[in-house]
């Protein structure tokens, strides 16, 4: 299912830095009409306000705060692409005595904030023609590491997406689910990934061209294409047949 974002409103979550404000910039560059910048206080937006003017419009999106997701999906009723990109990465290992409560913390931003958002963005998508729903996953989502709790909870979001899509082609929404590997962002830096890191804007441009292209999956950076020609077989015959 192929999809155009151009004179398209769009809505990206996490839009305020690294790969979400990355999104907001390609999106604009390509046309959007309007772009919805999901961020957990409207201040966080204003350098994008400043850059970009009446192109872009601050929304309060909380994935720790359902409230504000419901509500952002009743402002944003005109919105036809939804990002679903914001996320936390603490990555405790099994054997930490907290492990349980970070990974907690992880499940209800990377996970449950997926679920919250295509409940809420779901029948707005519908009303408004099918459009798109894109969800940020990570090459994490199919293989650990010791910092084990991050690699589950992206496990756990990517399953949920393997869901969605069938849900979502019902209504005629296009789905991508997006695999980075390291990124320059503030997580890669404080992860010790920044020197093997990709630049955001290879994350950004490459879902405007896969949602062109009608693709499901998207791994976008040097790193992930490693993995999508490991992957590539069994996804072609079992994800996404």
């Amino acid at each position: 299912m192929t999809y155009d974002i151009s004179y398209k409103n769009t809505l990206v979550t996490g839009a305020n830095r690294g790969i979400g404000k990355a999104i907001v910039e390609s999106f604009v560059q390509h046309g959007a009409s309007k772009v919805y910048a999901g961020v957990r206080s409207l201040d966080k937006a204003e350098a994008l306000v400043a850059e970009f003017g009446e192109k872009v419009v601050p929304i309060e999106i909380d994935y720790d705060n359902p409230a504000s997701i419901k509500a952002a999906a009743e402002t944003a009723s005109d919105v036809q692409v939804v990002v679903s990109n914001a996320g936390v990465l603490i990555g405790a290992g099994i054997m930490d005595e907290d492990v349980i409560e970070q990974f907690q913390t992880e499940l209800n931003i990377n996970v449950y904030g997926l679920i919250r958002m295509a409940q809420a963005f779901a029948p707005v998508l519908k009303r408004n023609g099918g459009g798109a729903f894109v969800q940020l996953n990570s090459i994490a989502s199919l293989s650990s590491f010791p910092r084990a709790t991050y690699p589950a909870s992206k496990a756990a979001a990517y399953s949920f997406t393997q869901a969605l899509r069938p849900i979502f082609k019902e209504q005629g929404t296009a789905t991508l689910s997006v695999h980075p590997g390291p990124i320059l962002t503030d997580m890669a830096i404080s992860s010790g990934f920044a020197d093997d890191s990709d630049l955001p804007s290879v994350v950004s441009e490459g879902i405007v061209t896969s949602l062109k292209e009608g693709n499901f999956h998207l791994f976008p950076d040097r790193m992930a294409k490693d993995f999508e020609t490991a992957y590539h077989n069994f996804a072609e015959a079992i994800i996404e047949a």
